[in-house]
């Protein structure tokens, strides 16, 4: 049998039991793919981590990103929570650089360490680019449980957005129609494109009305599929959001930096750190950010190459 030292974090947080729960597998030579998936089952959160050795020595970790069911080319809370606990594991010096090889590349990450919570950032291994959809609201309001009317504000419309993985980003007016959403995975799944064969892009509900201080925009986040979950925070989300911030925001050259909360309808209160650095009225380049906390430690027993034993 042999022993794997295992992490639970809390990420795009700085309170235990807050933010979005993250998995990771410390010590990963020897399992395959199907016993990672099965591993990812067993711990049943939104993602898993198996962190590996990297194909460029100069790089801190491969990493390989588990949902229950699929793998992930590219998640945001997986690649923050790592970098946390991979600069604590390692002794990494504050604000030093480390890349995570991950399905869609190399991802530069930066962890710094205050008094409190270690907060990490990563620049986007892709920047956010549109999707051919073609959105119809009377559909994207009814999958929602909303009324037209509550769909839209500003210049903001619904749009299709992909940094690495695609989502819907639905405009609302305001914190109630937020708060009302009531997610139909079965009515969602008859318009939005697909990200993989069955599998399909998934709902982005954010407002300009927020509920901190400080906040830019409130968002929440759905999964469609079999079983459909909302999840407390999403970093690929906030990278795909970036496409809607500059087709309707239209920043102005330099530094944007736009805070995000997500997860308060859930008890799971998040605040997600996007920065996008806009040139030539276009983004040159974006990080996302956030803090995280580590929740708990183990061992998992599980045979190499085999079923967890």
């Amino acid at each position: 049998m042999t022993e794997r030292r295992t992490l639970l974090l809390d990420v795009f947080t700085d309170t235990a039991l807050e933010g979005n729960p993250l998995a990771i597998v410390l010590d990963c030579d020897g399992l395959d793919t199907a016993t990672m998936l099965r591993i990812a089952g067993e711990f049943n959160l939104s993602e898993t981590v198996f962190v590996l050795p990297p194909e460029n020595p100069a790089h801190a970790a491969l990493i390989r990103i588990f949902t229950p069911h699929y793998e992930m080319p590219f998640a945001g809370h997986p690649t923050v929570g790592t970098a946390v606990a991979l600069a604590a594991e390692r002794g990494v010096g504050d604000g030093e650089l480390m890349v995570l090889e991950e399905k869609i590349g190399p991802v530069r990450c930066v962890v710094r360490r205050g008094e409190g919570a270690a907060f990490a950032e990563f620049d986007l291994p892709a920047l956010s680019e549109p999707l051919d959809f073609a959105p119809d609201e009377a559909q994207v309001a009814s999958a929602l449980g909303l009324d037209v009317s509550d769909i839209g504000f500003g210049s903001h419309e619904i749009g299709a957005w992909s940094a690495g993985v695609p989502y819907v980003t639905v405009p609302v007016r305001g914190l109630d129609a937020a708060a009302r959403v009531r997610f139909d995975a079965e009515k969602w799944m008859r318009f939005a494109p697909e990200k993989a064969a069955g599998v399909f892009a998934s709902a982005y509900v954010y407002t300009a009305e927020t509920a901190a201080a400080g906040a830019s925009f409130h968002a929440r986040m759905f999964v469609a599929g079999t079983p459909s979950y909302e999840d407390p925070a999403t970093g690929s989300a906030a990278a795909a959001f970036m496409g809607a911030v500059m087709a309707h925001e239209r920043p102005a050259d330099g530094l944007l930096q736009v805070w995000i909360e997500q997860g308060l309808e859930m008890g799971r209160p998040s605040r997600i750190r996007l920065e996008i650095e806009v040139a030539g009225g276009v983004a040159t380049g974006a990080r996302i950010g956030g803090h995280a906390v580590v929740t708990g430690k183990g061992v998992l027993f599980v045979q190499g190459r085999g079923a967890a034993g």
